[in-house]
């Protein structure tokens, strides 16, 4: 699992360079816009919200345990 946790991370972290990249590479020289921000954008979004299921899944079926912390203290 925590294999699971850090390559999705990873991930999220590599499709932001991505964007950056993008950001500010496109339309230089003359070249026109391409639309790969945004979907490297949207690719971070879809990471972080497949990481949040699986981290919930895995809490539901029992192969990760809350630390005990109590919550609000």
């Amino acid at each position: 699992m925590t294999y699971l946790v850090a390559l999705a991370f990873l991930a999220i972290l590599a499709s932001l360079g991505s964007a950056l990249f993008f950001m500010l590479k496109d339309g230089s020289n003359g070249k026109a816009k391409t639309s790969n921000m945004a979907r490297a954008l949207a690719f971070r979004v879809g990471f972080s919200i497949l990481l949040f299921l699986c981290i919930l899944i895995a809490w539901k079926l029992g192969y990760i345990q809350p630390t005990g912390i109590a919550a609000g203290k």
